[in-house]
């Protein structure tokens, strides 16, 4: 019975040490997986884009809150010209409504969209108007880069603030001179783009990177079977079409698009000095550097007297300044930083110190200048 147990707790613990090496890849495995990515999210095909559109057109229906012609004469020439086009002639009458907004109209055109798509607008105004709320946007045509029409918008305006104002007081919420008209926009003109003729198509990496490039390549001649992918520089991957996929290219890019790649970055810190935002990536590292934070606080404070002549003196109250002027000087710790450590170590011994953001900016721009931060600093 004795050595029956001893096998036992043996072969239990050999179980153990197994499932324990188990957890550990599995957890290695999950990292690695987590940290990899789509080709569909880190790059886009050539020709598979949207196209920005404008124009240039009126909102009516306003309550009063629209343009005043006055200070907006191109709201008035357009009035009229509208108006002309509709066989009502104004052009020697004194327009005084302020119903009427002029507006500029933007959109995004989809890849591929054909005849009779609905796409959605944005209306911002243009001139003085208060608001857009309950208005109504006119026929106006949208005109890509080429200037040429692609889109007619037309339908009514929903804004997502407004404003309310009386004879001593006012209030405003978000911003009641911009709205959006859901499935506003129709297609009228389609973008000549043939995918199905091409052979040879090239990747562009939204974030570009040597490596990245390497690795995208690599994954898709590994699903072809043979070097058909090749990366020209650090954002473009070319690829030519294989002939077994000749005439069939969309079922190319769809076995393309969802081969999985572990994008690599470089190590880089963003900071935004108006707001105090620091951003660190993960390969951010910092060799052994010591770091001390001091703050000179300098207090005034007035504390004024009255001096009150006795009676029958023939004096004059008078005010007699007092002032005291206190020197603190706090923080004065002097930290020791490891060498190579990680970014959560970095953050947490940059706290220890008891500073904010602002203080933390200059001291990773200080350590970046004595060479010990392995990392670019970005400025917005």
């Amino acid at each position: 019975m004795r050595n029956l147990g001893g096998k036992i707790s043996e072969r239990l613990a050999k179980l153990t040490l197994v499932a324990a090496a188990f957890v550990v890849l599995a957890g290695n495995a999950l990292t690695s997986a987590d940290a990899a990515s789509r080709i569909k999210d880190i790059a886009d095909f050539e020709g598979i884009r949207e196209n920005q559109l404008i124009g240039y057109g009126l909102v009516v229906g306003l309550n009063g809150t629209g343009d005043s012609l006055n200070n907006s004469p191109f709201t008035q020439q357009s009035l009229q010209a509208m108006l002309e086009r509709l066989g009502v002639n104004t052009r020697n009458i004194a327009l005084n409504t302020n119903t009427v907004a002029a507006v500029m109209v933007t959109a995004n055109l989809p890849p591929f969209s054909t005849q009779g798509t609905r796409i959605d607008v944005n209306v911002s105004a243009l001139g003085d108007a208060d608001s857009l709320q309950g208005g109504t946007l006119l026929v106006t045509p949208l005109v890509g880069a080429d200037g040429e029409v692609y889109a007619i918008a037309q339908g009514s305006v929903a804004i997502g603030g407004f404003s309310a104002q009386a004879d001593a007081a006012s209030v405003v919420r978000g911003v009641p001179t911009a709205g959006r008209i859901a499935n506003g926009g129709l297609v009228e003109r389609e973008l000549e783009f043939q995918l199905a003729s091409l052979t040879t198509l090239r990747l562009a990496l939204r974030n570009p990177d040597l490596t990245t490039a390497r690795r995208v390549a690599l994954s898709i001649n590994e699903l072809i079977g043979m070097p058909t992918a090749e990366p020209l520089d650090p954002a473009t991957v070319r690829l030519d079409l294989p002939r077994q996929y000749d005439g069939n290219i969309v079922d190319l890019l769809t076995d393309i698009e969802q081969l999985i790649v572990e994008p690599d970055l470089a190590a880089r810190i963003v900071i935004d000095e108006n707001s105090g935002i620091i951003v660190m990536g993960q390969d951010v590292k910092v060799s052994m550097v010591a770091v001390a934070q001091g703050n000179l606080t300098v207090t005034i404070a007035e504390s004024p007297q009255v001096s009150q002549p006795l009676p029958f003196a023939n004096g004059q109250t008078a005010v007699v300044p007092r002032s005291e002027v206190a020197v603190d000087e706090d923080g004065t710790k002097l930290a020791i930083v490891p060498e190579t450590v990680t970014l959560k170590q970095l953050v947490d011994g940059l706290n220890a110190l008891g500073i904010g953001p602002r203080d933390m900016i200059s001291i990773l721009q200080a350590i970046k200048a004595a060479g010990a931060l392995q990392a670019d600093i970005e400025v917005l």
